[in-house]
């Protein structure tokens, strides 16, 4: 990781979007049913959250057709790992760690 400025992101900071962005940050990609059951909320919650990220640039939703079963899948773009860690490093600032 290297380093970033500090930055408090209002479009991460809600608990369920951190938790999103987390999860997200380490590893390439995941299937957005893990990420439900991780995050602990519904599918239409989850899908407002990863709305909000999608719009602002920082999750990419890829749909495939595997075993003739649609599955949506998540990750951070480039844009959105850097804002998770300037968000994490603010956090980390506030925190005196």
């Amino acid at each position: 990781m290297t380093a970033v400025a500090p930055h408090f992101d209002a479009v991460i900071h809600p608990p369920p979007r951190l938790q999103i962005c987390g999860l997200l940050a380490a590893v390439d990609t995941m299937e957005f049913a893990t990420v439900r059951d991780r995050v602990g909320v519904s599918d239409s919650v989850l899908s407002k959250h990863v709305k909000q990220l999608e719009e602002a640039g920082y999750v990419q939703v890829s749909k495939a057709t595997v075993a003739s079963r649609q599955r949506t899948s998540l990750s951070l773009t480039r844009t959105g790992r850097r804002a998770f860690e300037a968000h994490v490093a603010e956090l980390r600032r506030i925190a005196g760690l």
